[in-house]
């Protein structure tokens, strides 16, 4: 066949393949599975601590469920256990605070609106 004045074999359209130098295409496969597996242990290491972080939340999940089912035994027995008094009296601070802050808004409010 001769187009546009060439000699063209039949076969395969597009480029031919070089010849690649053997020993560099084995240098890249080398180095690609180098980086492969340094990727991979990447990830592990990444994958190992969320397992251990989580590990850890469990644990201190269980150790306050636990501390929730003790005191609902001693309430059971007719007993108040020491944190819950503290947090009841805690919030019953708390409020008292609130409450004692919003009379004081209150109080400032209606001065300011008397001066007016």
């Amino acid at each position: 066949q001769v187009v546009g004045g060439k000699v063209k074999k039949p076969g395969k359209r597009g480029r031919k393949p070089a010849k690649i130098d053997l020993k560099a295409k084995l240098e890249r496969s080398r180095q690609s599975a180098r980086e492969c597996r340094a990727r991979k242990k990447l990830r592990y290491q990444y994958l190992e601590e969320l397992v251990s972080s989580r590990e850890r939340a469990i644990c201190a999940l269980r150790e306050e469920l636990e501390m929730y089912k003790q005191w609902c035994m001693a309430m059971d027995q007719g007993k108040i256990p020491s944190e819950i008094k503290a947090l009841l009296t805690g919030e019953e601070l708390g409020k008292a605070q609130q409450n004692s802050t919003k009379l004081a808004k209150a109080g400032k409010t209606e001065a300011n609106s008397s001066n007016l």
